[in-house]
């Protein structure tokens, strides 16, 4: 099964405008917290990239807005492997707030493996291709699993 991860966030002073609206910039950081979180749930840990050098980089971002977030709001960001190529992969997220179920926002990245210092393209793991929601029935069936709690955040 392909992992999903939620991580939750509260909006804070420095994520708004003078209007205490969501910054689209804060959106980035949201994500790149679910990413790390995705990221380990896919097997690479913080410590071991630093060590191996090896590091997924971004190379696209997609979002559609769709509500703004506003100072305070408790959000839960979800983070899926999405698609998986031979080079580059793919993770998706959803930003929700779940006091009114309200859908804030739809996020795609497109990532490769890098290998530091050189540059170097890595092929993506083997058995990440398992997790292609194209070859598998998507994240929605890793809803119904148990969840585990660890570290703040919900892996299932």
């Amino acid at each position: 099964m392909p992992p999903l991860i939620r991580t939750n966030v509260q909006v804070m002073f420095f994520d708004t405008d003078c209007g205490g609206v969501v910054s689209n910039i804060a959106y980035l950081r949201f994500v790149e917290i679910a990413r790390t979180h995705l990221a380990e749930a896919l097997g690479l840990a913080l410590v071991e990239m630093a060590q191996n050098q090896r590091y997924p980089v971004v190379v696209r971002t997609e979002i559609d807005y769709r509500r703004a977030a506003r100072l305070g709001d408790e959000l839960v960001i979800e983070g899926w492997l999405d698609r998986v190529e031979r080079a580059r992969f793919w993770c998706a997220f959803r930003i929700t707030r779940p006091k009114d179920s309200t859908l804030i926002a739809e996020c795609r990245q497109m990532l490769a493996l890098i290998e530091m210092p050189t540059g170097k393209l890595l092929r993506v793991p083997d058995h990440w291709k398992t997790y292609d929601k194209a070859e598998s029935s998507g994240h929605q069936q890793c809803e119904s699993q148990a969840e585990t709690i660890a570290g703040g955040k919900r892996v299932l």
